[in-house]
């Protein structure tokens, strides 16, 4: 399994041969996009300065992909937001500047559900995030990262950029906005904060309102970061590979992982088999599913940013869409676009009841007051994995 073209969070599980554990070298200090970097298919705009909950940004720069032609009326533009560990790479293969294949290229392309032949579609990184976005290892003013700097930010805040960069585009109404997870939540806030401006809307296992149980684990992969001496409270940029905070940010990775999949896919895949010939009970051999965990742990370490792992969290954490608007109900009254709900049937991040809650509240949805479900065995990370399926479903709303 090639750490640079395949990210496991659209495949299956799987054995990690021997032969690849610890070939991967020191970890750098942050696997951000950096200027300087090749910008692969990125395109940047510049929005200049944003305030956000935690406070002032002098200037966002945002990163975003487009495949697709526009047309002449602006009236195919399609939005789609990435998940936690996502980015603006949605389809294409890897290459300079992007480590990794697109995470969902069997939903968006040519011919596909997200037809680039007919639709014009946009990706941006979130605010935040690491992959070309203005985020934590970004460089603020003064030369420096922002580090422990940069301010808080809500999933309202993020919305607030991707608006903007829609007016940029001169886009006054997409003819679709997609998400799932993460970016579900941007893709529900969305159309409940500009409802004029969004004809289609698909929340994929995602929800209205984070809940206790999905605080709890995002504190718990902070605190794994944060506890970690490489963290240095968030200013470590300057550290030379293999002293950052890569421990931190692999073990964070390891505990998400045991939320986006499924226990029947994990004891399916692995049971209690070993990694090697040398016992697990006693005489320091190891279990798969320990080696599993740990391999991509590892990996993703090289296309992340602590800093903005612990960004993210917080703002999925901030995740309320009836905060201010009468409860999540009347909120969700508010969403005027024809609207698909998809949950995944083994989910336990985002259980099914979390998009049952989002089908009953919007007033016009393709299957009516219940989500549709996509049974699979995979969790959470089905809804990356199950793309023939949730293709299907896609071409109902937009065909």
């Amino acid at each position: 399994m090639d750490w640079q073209t395949t990210p496991e969070d659209s495949v299956p599980s799987s054995l990690v041969p021997g032969t690849e554990l610890g070939t991967l070298g020191k970890p750098p200090v942050t696997g951000a996009w950096r200027p300087g970097d090749h910008p692969g298919n990125r395109r940047f705009e510049s929005l200049g300065e944003q305030w956000v909950r935690g406070g002032r940004l002098p200037n966002v720069r945002v990163a975003y992909e487009t495949w697709g032609t526009l047309s002449p009326d602006r009236d195919n533009a399609v939005l789609v937001f990435h998940a936690l560990t996502g980015d603006s790479h949605v389809t294409g293969e890897a290459g300079p500047g992007h480590r990794t294949a697109g995470w969902w290229g069997d939903v968006v392309g040519p011919g596909r559900a997200i037809d680039t032949d007919r639709w014009f579609v946009v990706v941006p990184n979130v605010l935040g995030s690491c992959q070309g976005t203005t985020g934590p290892s970004s460089v603020a003013p003064d030369g420096v990262e922002w580090g422990a700097r940069f301010p808080f930010v809500t999933v309202r805040d993020q919305v607030a950029v991707q608006v903007q960069l829609a007016d940029r585009l001169g886009i006054e109404r997409f003819a679709g906005v997609v998400g799932g997870s993460m970016g579900g939540m941007h893709a529900l806030e969305f159309a409940i904060s500009h409802p004029d401006r969004v004809a289609r809307l698909a929340v994929l296992a995602s929800t209205a309102q984070t809940t206790a149980d999905q605080i709890a684990a995002n504190s718990l992969q902070r605190a794994a970061i944060q506890m970690d001496p490489g963290f240095a409270d968030g200013d470590y940029h300057d550290a030379a590979p293999g002293e950052g905070p890569h421990r931190g940010l692999a073990l964070a990775r390891r505990m998400a992982l045991m939320t986006y999949r499924a226990p029947d896919e994990l004891n399916g895949r692995f049971d209690r088999s070993w990694q090697s010939d040398v016992s697990p009970l006693g005489d320091d051999g190891r279990f798969s599913v320990e080696s599993y965990l740990d391999f991509h742990g590892n990996k993703f370490t090289r296309r992340f940013d602590a800093g903005s792992y612990v960004t993210l969290t917080h703002a999925m954490d901030s995740h309320d869409v009836g905060s201010g608007r009468g409860g999540v109900a009347a909120a969700l009254g508010r969403v005027t676009a024809r609207t698909l709900v998809i949950g995944v049937s083994s989910d336990r991040l985002f259980p099914v009841e979390d998009q049952h809650r989002i089908a009953a509240g919007i007033p016009d949805t393709l299957d009516g007051e219940r989500a549709t479900v996509v049974t699979s065995e995979f969790g959470h990370d089905g809804f990356l994995i199950e793309q023939e399926a949730v293709g299907s479903h896609l071409r109902r709303l937009f065909d």
